[in-house]
């Protein structure tokens, strides 16, 4: 559900209801057996919050709680450390409760069914584990298939490199979960549950009721696949907000989205922050950049983390990859400036190019990231973040494109161009040829030449084994060059590209080029 109503219109306007607000009781407790229900002999949680999507209250000394509800909320619980929450058997977790009596309002895709009367006690179940405050996550970026075929794409060519992944403590996909047709939302779900982990999601700008009047009912088959789209979490010291970032339709001209948040939105947030101590991590997580957003609401939220010194930002969106800085200038109202990284895709540049040997495209992403999935490693207050290209080895982080022939002691415009994925324009980024002394390349946004080079291929029909062509170039912000040394003897030559990222991690990548006379 988008925000809590007092009234609302609907069908043509041939039914109109009015919501009279209600009060929603009920418990918060430890379900030792599994069994989704409250034993006598169960105890009761203290203090752990429930939200209705705006206000956030906290459970008694007796594990109740009073909230106020109407019948188009989504009440749900603020999963604690210590605690896991029931997952279906599609790995998707259980912590909400959809109220909707009267059910969803008509549109293209079915939104929820008529929930009936409301319960006289909505009870949420907690099962007790020992969570670290060390933990990885994994993280999608718009899986975004139009069509069947794409959503095999999808497995094929991302799942089946994941499932039955070690040592992280759930995934989470960053929105565009499908391509418009939201039918396809549930063999989505099917694929991911192969992952084998917790499967969080977030509402992209494809996942929408794109027939909805209203932005309030934007979201009403999303809601019924997969909960509220704004909710919260907490796992050693980190807490995650989850937001939906979509406006709909765009209030400017009443056509297509706009970036933004409601206030009932930052009104949650506000809320939710109260329970969170200063000292931890706060991760959010949504689908449109923030600088992409309506610029008052980004600046609303930053007022509302000022107090907090640790947090970081996930987003996808944009189907290439960056790491984002917000500073004062941009509104952040902290010295250290605030991070986002906005994260490769599982679709990469929509299921495009020449396909593989499973007979899935390659869909390099139009900066020549090629497509893949990230990692979410937390430890304490503190965070690091990997990129995993899919099917391939987890140390190439850095394709390179150079000249292959340079002419002897001429002068040329011959030139190594190094892609660092995950790189960022404080990096740095060396080579060295022939195992020789260690030189700066220079920082040098522009278009990716590998990815240039496969659309002309395919272009003049070298490649035909493709799926969609690919799309225009976007210059990458992650890209350093270097003019190649031309005073070498005639032969063939060693290059060498270092590269160090964020965290101090250090990859290479090695080529070769001839000098010829």
């Amino acid at each position: 559900m988008k925000k809590i109503v007092l009234s609302l219109v609907f069908l043509g306007g041939l039914f109109t209801s009015v919501h009279a607000q209600q009060i929603a009781k009920g418990i918060v407790y430890e379900d030792k057996n599994q069994n989704n229900k409250f034993d006598k002999s169960e105890k009761r949680l203290a203090n752990v919050q429930v939200s209705n999507g705006k206000q956030v209250v906290s459970t008694n000394e007796k594990g109740e709680y009073n909230i106020e509800i109407d019948d188009e909320t989504i009440l749900f619980v603020v999963k604690p450390n210590n605690y896991k929450v029931p997952t279906n058997e599609f790995n998707q977790p259980q912590f909400f409760y959809i109220n909707k009596p009267n059910g969803s309002p008509q549109l293209e895709f079915a939104g929820s069914a008529p929930t009936g009367k409301t319960p006289k006690s909505i009870d949420f179940a907690l099962i007790p584990t020992q969570e670290n405050d060390k933990f990885s996550a994994v993280i999608f970026g718009d899986p975004q298939a139009y069509t069947q075929e794409e959503i095999e794409y999808f497995s094929k060519g991302i799942i089946d490199d994941v499932k039955g992944i070690k040592g992280m403590e759930f995934g989470i996909s960053l929105g565009d979960l499908v391509g418009d047709d939201l039918d396809l939302h549930p063999p989505y779900i099917k694929a991911v549950s192969k992952v084998g982990l917790p499967w969080y999601n977030v509402m992209g700008n494809h996942d929408m009721n794109y027939d909805a009047k209203e932005d309030r009912y934007s979201d009403e088959t999303y809601e019924k696949n997969f909960g509220p789209n704004n909710y919260s979490y907490t796992i050693g010291k980190a807490h995650f907000i989850v937001l939906d970032d979509i406006l709909y339709p765009d209030p400017r001209d009443g056509k297509s989205y706009w970036g933004g948040f409601r206030p009932d939105q930052l009104e949650f947030i506000k809320n939710d922050l109260k329970f969170v101590p200063k000292d931890h991590l706060i991760v959010l997580a949504f689908h449109i950049p923030l600088r992409n957003i309506r610029p008052e609401d980004r600046n609303q939220l930053f007022g509302l983390l000022k107090e907090y010194p640790n947090t970081v930002s996930m987003s996808a969106h944009t189907h290439y990859q960056e790491q984002i800085y917000y500073a004062n200038n941009d509104g952040w109202q902290q010295e250290k400036p605030h991070h986002e990284y906005n994260v490769g895709t599982t679709s990469g540049d929509w299921y495009s190019g020449p396909k593989d040997a499973k007979g899935v495209p390659t869909s390099t992403m139009r900066d020549g990231t090629p497509k893949g999935y990230a990692f979410l490693h937390v430890d304490g207050n503190q965070y690091k973040f990997d990129y995993k290209v899919a099917n391939d080895k987890k140390e190439r982080q850095i394709d390179l494109y150079h000249t292959q022939k340079v002419k002897e002691g001429k002068r040329n415009r011959a030139f190594l161009y190094a892609n660092f994925f995950m790189g960022h324009e404080s990096n740095t980024v060396e080579y060295r040829v022939n195992n020789g002394e260690w030189k700066k390349m220079k920082w040098d946004p522009t278009v990716d030449y590998n990815y240039m080079e496969t659309i002309v291929r395919i272009d003049k029909a070298e490649i035909t084994n493709i799926g969609n062509r690919p799309s225009a170039p976007e210059i990458s912000t992650h890209i350093w060059s270097v003019r190649l040394p031309n005073k070498l003897q005639v032969g063939t030559h060693q290059i060498e590209v270092r590269a160090t990222d964020l965290y101090g991690n250090t990859f290479i990548e090695k080529s070769s080029f001839e000098v010829i006379k």
